[in-house]
This record gives C-alpha cells, sequence and structure tokens, in this order.
C-alpha cells in the first residue's frame, strides 16, 4: 500500500467519526415526505378507509422503531463535515516538517508525506516511530527520552538534535555519510478521540540544517569582528544608562590592567575607571531626547595598579525618549602614544590637560564677552546644579553662576581683568539658589597670547570655600560665647561680693531683732531676694563653667526615678511624661544637684513648647565608641558615653533661632516670663562635666535634646575610700559653732570683709583683718605667725590667695587655709601645689555658713 493510500485509509476512519451534509440532506427529504403524507390524508380521509389508515400508522410506527434501534446500536449515523476531513489531511500532507502520530506504545496512527520521505518509508508497513529510528543515535535517544517525559506530565517540548547523517540513514548500518544533519524534533499531547480511546503523541520533525549553518556563519563573522576590535590600536568600551561598563576590549583592558579572563559585564563602571572630576565632563555630554552626540573629552583614566593614564575619548551618548541618559560607546586614544606629533608638544600637551582637569579649583577661560571657551572637570562639578550640564562645549555667560546680589562687583573685576590690571580683589558670592554654598572667585587678565587662543580674555578660578565659612562661623560663634562667658563670669565674681555683703548683713541685723519685732519681715525679704539674686548668679556661673561642682558616681536611672514625681508636678496634667530607662547603664561623674536642675529645666522647657499638652520623654542608653562615630556631631570625641534625651512633641524651633539657644539672656519669650538664663546653665553644667549637649529641632514636629556624658570607669579601691568619707557627709551635725581660735581674714572688699570680721568674733572667734595678700603677711609676721587659721578671698589685687598660701607654706607648712571665692574651686587649685591642704567656701555664703566652714576646718585632723 502507497503512503497516499495509507493516509487516505486513515481519513475515512477519522471522516466516519463525524456526520456529514448528506445525512443531513437525506433527514431533510424525509421530513418532507411525511408532511406530504399527512396533507393527503387530511384531504382524502373521507375516501380512505380505516384499513388503510390503520396500515400507514402500522408502517410509520415500524419505522420509527426501527430509526431508534438503528441510532442506539450505531447502525444509522448522520454524516456530514466530510470536506473538512478532507482539508484538515490535505494540510497535513502539505506540511515540510514530518509529521507522525503515535499512541503511548509508539504505535503510528498516522504519517504525513514528508514523514515518509524523510524516513525513507515505501509504505505504511515500513513506517518507523521516532523512538525507533534514533535508537542508535545517542543524542537522538536522549532528546525523545527528554520529549517522551514532558508529553507524559502534559506539556509541549522541542529539542535540537545533531545527527552524523541523515534521518533516512540513521538506522542503516550500511550508512557511509559522515555529513551532520540538525534536526528539530517537537512533541505535544493529543486528546483520545472515538477510534482511539488511549492518548496521543503528535510528533514533528524538521531538517534545520540550513539554519544551523547560517547561525554558525553569522557567529563566526561576529567573533572575528570581535577579535579584530580587541586587538584594534585603540582602547573601546560601551556602558549602560547608569554608567556599567558592559564591554570593554583587550587594548583598553591591557592599557588599564584588567584581567579579561574574570571580567563579568557590569563590575566595572566608569566612576571605577576615570580619575579624578573626570565623570563631571563625561556627565556633561547629553543630547536632545531621543538622539545622539558625539564629544571629545581629555581626562585621566585610573589604572588598577593606581597609576593615571591620560587618554582622549571620542564618546557618544544615546539619549532615550523620555530625556534620560541611554547606553554610550566611547573610543579610548593614549594620550601618551602616536605620532601626530613631536614627543615633547604631545607631552607637553598631556601635561596641561592632566593639570587642567585635575585641578583641585575650578578654571574657565573666558572671551572678551564675558563667555566661556573652555571649562575643567571641578567647574561642572561645583557648578552642575546652576549651568547646564552641556556648558563644556556650549559657550555661557560667567556671571550666570554668581549670585544676583554680587554680580556687580563681579562684572567690575571682569572688566578690570580685561583692561589688563594685574591684582584684582577676589569676589566672595553664593550659588544661585543655593545659598548654603559659598564660593570665591580669582580672576586674572589673559595678555600677549596669540593663535587659537587669541580669544582668551580671562582666566576665571573658583574654590568653593564652604567648609571655611563653616568653621569661620563656628569659631566667631566659639569666641562670642567665650567671651560672654568671662564676662558673666566677672559680673558674677563682682556681683557675689555684694550679695555676701548683703546676707551677712541681714543675719547680723536678724540676730538682733525677734521674729515679733516690725522690721523683721523687711529684713527676712531682703535676705531672701539676696538669695534669690544669688541663684541668678549661679546660672551665670554655671554659663561661664566657673561655679562649684560636687562631682560623685551617679546611675542616671536611679536618678531620673527620683525626679519623676518632681517633673510630672513641673509638667503638669495636659502633658504626658515617659521615661525609658536603658538597659545596664554605664556610670557617670557628675553633680547631683546641678545635673537635677539640667533635667528639670529641660522639661520645663519642653513643657512652655506645648502649651495645648504633648508628650515629654526622657531616654537613656549606652552609647559605645562604634555608634558615636557614626553620629558625625560636630566637636563629639569618640569614646563611651552614656545619652541622656529629652525629646518633645511640640511646636519645634526655627533655625535662625536655633543657632542661639545657648546664649545668656536669649529668650524668645515675653517679657518678665523667663531670664534666658536656663539653657545657658544647662550647656555651661554640661560643659563643666565634661559632656556635650546637641540640640536637633523640625519646625511642628519637636525638638530632642541630647547629652552625652562620659563613661565613668569605676576603680573599687577609691570607691571605698571615699565611702566614709561620703557615709559622714551624709550625717547631719548640731555642733556648736563657736570658737576662741585666732583668725586671720584677708579680703579686699571692705563690706564683705567688715561682715566676716563681726561674724567670727560674734561667735567668740579673735579676728584679724587685711585687705591684700601683702597686708596679710604684714599682719602675722607681727602677731609672730600666732594664727590658728586663715580665711582669705581668692581674687585680691597685689597678691592674690593662691600666691598668699605658696608663700605661708614656706615659713608655717601647717597653717590652716581657707579660700573664699565666687568661681569655681578647680579654678584656682590647679595652680596651687599638689600637697596643698585647704577648705573652699564659695560665695555668697551665711554667718552660719562661714562659721561652720572655720569650725570645721579648726577640728580637722591633719
Amino acid at each position: 500500500m502507497s503512503q497516499q493510500t495509507k493516509t487516505e485509509v486513515f481519513s475515512r476512519s477519522v471522516v466516519n467519526e463525524k456526520p456529514t451534509a448528506g445525512s443531513g440532506l437525506r433527514l431533510l427529504v424525509l421530513g418532507l415526505v411525511l408532511i406530504a403524507l399527512t396533507v393527503i390524508f387530511f384531504l382524502f380521509r373521507d375516501q380512505l378507509g380505516e384499513g388503510f389508515v390503520l396500515a400507514l400508522l402500522g408502517l410509520l410506527a415500524m419505522l420509527g422503531v426501527f430509526y431508534l434501534i438503528g441510532s442506539t446500536i450505531g447502525l444509522i449515523k448522520f454524516n456530514r463535515g466530510v470536506k473538512d476531513g478532507q482539508l484538515s489531511h490535505s494540510f497535513l500532507d502539505t506540511m515540510p516538517e514530518g509529521t507522525v502520530v503515535s499512541d503511548t506504545k509508539g504505535h503510528i496512527v498516522y504519517a504525513n508525506q514528508a514523514y515518509a520521505q524523510m524516513t525513507g518509508a515505501a509504505n505504511s508497513d515500513e513506517l518507523r516511530s521516532l523512538d525507533a529510528i534514533l535508537t542508535s543515535e545517542s543524542g537522538g535517544s536522549d532528546a525523545i527520552y527528554r520529549l517522551s517525559n514532558a508529553v507524559r506530565d502534559g506539556f509541549s517540548a522541542q529539542e535540537e538534535i545533531r545527527l552524523t547523517g541523515p534521518l533516512v540513514h540513521s538506522h542503516n548500518l550500511h550508512s557511509t555519510s559522515l555529513t551532520p544533519t540538525w534536526y528539530r524534533i517537537k512533541a505535544r499531547p493529543v486528546a483520545a478521540s472515538e477510534l482511539h480511546k488511549g492518548p496521543l503523541v503528535a510528533w514533528q520533525i524538521a531538517d534545520i540544517s540550513q539554519e544551523r549553518a547560517e547561525q554558525e556563519r553569522f557567529f563566526q563573522d561576529l567573533q572575528e569582528a570581535i577579535d579584530h576590535l580587541d586587538h584594534a590600536p585603540a582602547g573601546f568600551f560601551s556602558a549602560d544608562a547608569s554608567g556599567r561598563i558592559i564591554y570593554l576590549n583587550a587594548t583598553l583592558a591591557e592599557w588599564l590592567g584588567v584581567d579579561l579572563a574574570g571580567f563579568v559585564p557590569g563590575s566595572l563602571t566608569l566612576n571605577d575607571i576615570v580619575a579624578g572630576n573626570g565623570m563631571a565632563l563625561i556627565n556633561s555630554v547629553k543630547a536632545e531626547p531621543g538622539s545622539s552626540r558625539n564629544s571629545v573629552i581629555d581626562l585621566d583614566l585610573a589604572k588598577r595598579n593606581g597609576q593615571s593614564l591620560a587618554v582622549r575619548f571620542y564618546h557618544r551618548v544615546q539619549m532615550q525618549r523620555d530625556g534620560l541618559r541611554g547606553t554610550s560607546r566611547t573610543i579610548v586614544l593614549n594620550r601618551a602614544e602616536g605620532d601626530d606629533s613631536s614627543a615633547a608638544l604631545r607631552s607637553a600637551e598631556v601635561r596641561f590637560t592632566r593639570f587642567f582637569n585635575s585641578a583641585p579649583m575650578a578654571i574657565a577661560a573666558v572671551d572678551s564677552k564675558g563667555h566661556t571657551l573652555r571649562t575643567n572637570a571641578r567647574f561642572l562639578d561645583i557648578f552642575s546644579g546652576v549651568v547646564e550640564s552641556d556648558v563644556a562645549e556650549r559657550r555661557l555667560s560667567i556671571e550666570s553662576v554668581v549670585h544676583e546680589r554680587d554680580r556687580e562687583a563681579f562684572s567690575r573685576a571682569l572688566t578690570a581683568a580685561f583692561a589688563g590690571q594685574a591684582s584684582i580683589t577676589p569676589i566672595d558670592t553664593v550659588l544661585p539658589g543655593n545659598e548654603e554654598r559659598h564660593v570665591r572667585f580669582y580672576i586674572s587678565p589673559v595678555t600677549d597670547i596669540g593663535g587659537e587662543d587669541a580669544d582668551e580674555a580671562a582666566i576665571v578660578s573658583a574654590v568653593e570655600t564652604t567648609e571655611q565659612k563653616a568653621l569661620e562661623g563656628q569659631m566667631a560663634q566659639s569666641q562670642k560665647m567665650q567671651a560672654v562667658g568671662q564676662l558673666a563670669g566677672g559680673i558674677a565674681h563682682d556681683f557675689n561680693n555684694v550679695l555676701t555683703a548683703i546676707i551677712m548683713s541681714s543675719d547680723l541685723l536678724l540676730s538682733n531683732h525677734r521674729a515679733s519685732d516690725p522690721s523683721f519681715p523687711d529684713i527676712m525679704n531682703i535676705k531672701q531676694n539676696a538669695n534669690r539674686a544669688a541663684s541668678l548668679v549661679r546660672q551665670l556661673l554655671a554659663f561661664s563653667r566657673r561655679q562649684t561642682l560636687r562631682p560623685e558616681v551617679l546611675d542616671l536611672t536611679d536618678v531620673l526615678a527620683d525626679l519623676r514625681m518632681l517633673l510630672a508636678r513641673l509638667v503638669g496634667k495636659d502633658i504626658d511624661l515617659k521615661i525609658e530607662h536603658g538597659r545596664d547603664l554605664w556610670p557617670v561623674r557628675a553633680d547631683l544637684g546641678q545635673f537635677e536642675q539640667v533635667a528639670v529645666n529641660l522639661a520645663v522647657n519642653a513643657r512652655d513648647a506645648m502649651p495645648d499638652g504633648g508628650l515629654i520623654t526622657l531616654r537613656t542608653r549606652n552609647m559605645p565608641q562604634a555608634e558615636v562615630a557614626a553620629l558625625q556631631y560636630h566637636e563629639l570625641p569618640e569614646a563611651d558615653y552614656v545619652m541622656f534625651e529629652v525629646q518633645d512633641s511640640g511646636s519645634g524651633i526655627a533655625p535662625d533661632v536655633l543657632e542661639k539657644i545657648f546664649e545668656p539672656f536669649f529668650t524668645t519669650k515675653e517679657v518678665g516670663k523667663g531670664t534666658g538664663l536656663g539653657l545657658s546653665m544647662v550647656y555651661g553644667i554640661i560643659k563643666q562635666t565634661g559632656g556635650f549637649i546637641y540640640c536637633d529641632s523640625e519646625l511642628g514636629t519637636g525638638t530632642v535634646f541630647k547629652i552625652f556624658l562620659p563613661r565613668h570607669v569605676v576603680e573599687h579601691k577609691a570607691v571605698s575610700e571615699q565611702a566614709p568619707a561620703i557615709k559622714e557627709k551624709k550625717q547631719e551635725k548640731n555642733a556648736d559653732l563657736s570658737g576662741s581660735a585666732t583668725v586671720l581674714l584677708v579680703e579686699d572688699e571692705d563690706a564683705v570683709r567688715m561682715g566676716g570680721v563681726r561674724a567670727l568674733q560674734s561667735r567668740g572667734y579673735t579676728v584679724h583683718e587685711a585687705a591684700s595678700g601683702v597686708e596679710a603677711l604684714e599682719v602675722l609676721e607681727e602677731l609672730g605667725g600666732k594664727v590658728d587659721i586663715v580665711v582669705s578671698d581668692v581674687v585680691m589685687p597685689e597678691m592674690d590667695g593662691p600666691t598668699l598660701l605658696r608663700e605661708l607654706r614656706i615659713h608655717y607648712p601647717d597653717i590652716k587655709f581657707i579660700f573664699v571665692s565666687g568661681y569655681a574651686e578647680d579654678a584656682f587649685a590647679r595652680n596651687l601645689p599638689e600637697d596643698a591642704k585647704f577648705g573652699f567656701l564659695p560665695k555668697p555664703f551665711s554667718l552660719k555658713q562661714l562659721a561652720t566652714a572655720v569650725k570645721e576646718m579648726l577640728e580637722k585632723e591633719d
């Protein structure tokens, strides 16, 4: 049986499964006949007898029963669509790809003519499945195995295989053809039919040897082109829109020291190979959206060994339609090689280009009209947000990079340069649109230049001075704060003397007036207001860092826990107070009373910033050195700290106000509501403790004050030695303050000296007085050194207190000494010998405090 006969037979068997148009026509004729008989019956029913009617009905009943039985057993079928089946098989037979349908066991159900020709089958008996044909080919059998597995799982698949010869010979053991042939095999599952109940598999096989040959020729041509490009005398690379290098040739890789064997596309970027500010020149090359642009750029490349390479870029960039940068392709010429000019001239050109583009200052050559002729990379870097990005090739008015307020002065300086003036004052200005960035311009004339540089009339150089201006501002602020602190300290010292006299005089008056005396309330009012003024003086001294601190080892967790009730009452009911304690806080060394004052002051300030209520959060935690380094706070050394934060959800602080919050007497409150000393006092206390304070604020969001206190490393020996003293200090003493010792009182303020003399004499002491250190030495010499204790001011004319103590130690090494001062104890103690023993009484003081200090010093054992 021929292949044509085979396919025709298969077509007929499939066509029988479908109704054809002939069966429908016969059904229509049968219906018309029945209708005609019905009409005849109704027209001639009177002429026809009952026997005829009964016979006709019986006949029709028998026909109906026969049709039902025949339809049920399949004897009668509707047969329409024979032409559709013939069309589909004609289509398959004319396909150039071989097509075969088989069941899961490999039995062929259908094969088209192309398949028969490819496999060399002369009739249906010679048809063989692909599995049987490709058994001897290892590559073919593996492909059939994978395709069969895919079809079994319900998927379509395809494979490409390479055979040693045509398919017709692959199963012929006597074939001598060794010409390789490529085939593409496809397989897909086919649904079962009435004739074939089980699943079927449709296979297609096509000869793609010519297609493969064309691909191989294309790849070979491409490989040759790449080989030529790799060994070209010029470098070449291609980069994507983000600047990642996706290809570079062997020449450029050799120049840069890049190993091509380990190069992965995208592993290098332009930033990796371009040295200095060269990227500013590359980024300046742009084009219109949807177009490309070429540009010539001289710059330096960075080799892998860190050396630089002077090159010239022929750079082509493609812009996308949305205006974004696309891919770029660049030819690279080594400026150190070539024979286009003499070696000396080429070397000079390379050195100049390298100097011009690598200079740390922005440089622009301008013509007599003030337009740029050429600019270096640093110029584009500084003014990238001000001028057009492609200014490197377009003339730009140099005045456009100067702020409007300084353009007139800049224009005058430029005119002077055009006139040949040698010395021109630099112009300090800011960038247009960004007044936080400062720039200084230097303008110099260009004279006696001919040739291609004849258009140059001046050279404009620019240096960004933003950091310098910031340092200058910080220095000025520091100097101002220092000057204010010195002024505050001086005022506090003099005012302390006045307050000491007032308080001591009030004590003397109170000792002579009973509570029932009409003058007693007035005297008490004087003393209370003097104490209030003394509190203001302490705030001034805190700012100037000249107050006396009594530091001790503190655990901030315990300190804040003790302060919770006080702070809750201070902030009020409309504000929520939240305290977040850090875990395992390190100890710090600070004055307990002063730190409590800091916490109270910051909490009150936060309360005032939230008139409508809000949240105040007090937070503590350890800040290791590594975390401190990441904060980048100015003047904060890298060390271990305990951080104390006070955060509010208030209105925030404006930037112009934030710069002045720590200045004394500065306040944003109404007149009569606050002295403006609160934050300055906080600043002074933290600084004197050795800590740091910073404020971060944002309008409408809130403010946070961050205090960094140095971590204190506890020495167990020192703690054990200090423990008895601390315990003794906490014990209140109600001892008798009277005495009979001889006291030398040295004070240059008459009112303070007179009050001290009267106070000590009223306690039974013998008191001698002196107005200066020199006079004290004379008095002591007259008394023959018979003085039990010396009470001396620190700051005095002719000879101050520390000098007096050093002189007395020469002849009287065991004499007891008490310093009285409005300054902090450590302000003068550092100038004394390490073994000097003395007491300290801060001003202002009362009569009782003076008598107590003298009594305790006299009773103190050496």
